[in-house]
């Protein structure tokens, strides 16, 4: 039971955070992020915000220090919206899991080209020896004449 209320608190932590990154954080180096998930502690005293970036490493490191600025103020909205005893502290992470995917695709495309290579060379291969290297039992009409 505890699990699913820190899972809803979490949900919500997200939502607040997203429409407070629309409508009220104003910085400059805020880019297009993108929140992918917020985890809570058991005690609800921390919350790890991971996130996204839209565009290049520039892009991603002035988002990262606009984000870090302005966690104070997102964890004291945070606190007023969710009416908690304590707010939660918030911390933010850069998702790695896009980066990730991104990889395996690329290695996945590797693979794909060298097997069709592969296949290709195989096409027009011929046997090393007889097409059939297996003995074959000796058929009835040879063993009449012995």
């Amino acid at each position: 039971m505890a699990g699913q209320r820190t899972q809803q608190i979490a949900d919500r932590i997200k939502v607040i955070v997203a429409s407070m990154l629309e409508r009220r954080i104003k910085d400059p180096r805020l880019g297009f992020v993108t929140l992918t998930d917020v985890r809570l502690t058991g005690d609800n005293q921390h919350a790890s915000i991971f996130y996204t970036v839209l565009g290049g490493q520039d892009a991603i490191d002035a988002s990262t220090a606009a984000l870090h600025s302005a966690s104070g103020m997102i964890r004291s909205e945070v606190g007023k919206q969710l009416g908690l005893r304590l707010a939660p502290t918030i911390e933010f992470f850069l998702d790695g899991v896009p980066e990730s995917a991104r990889q395996i695709e690329d290695l996945l495309v590797k693979a794909r080209e060298s097997d069709e290579a592969v296949a290709a060379q195989a096409e027009h291969a011929a046997f090393a020896g007889e097409p059939d290297p297996y003995r074959k039992p000796r058929e009835a009409a040879d063993e009449d004449e012995e």
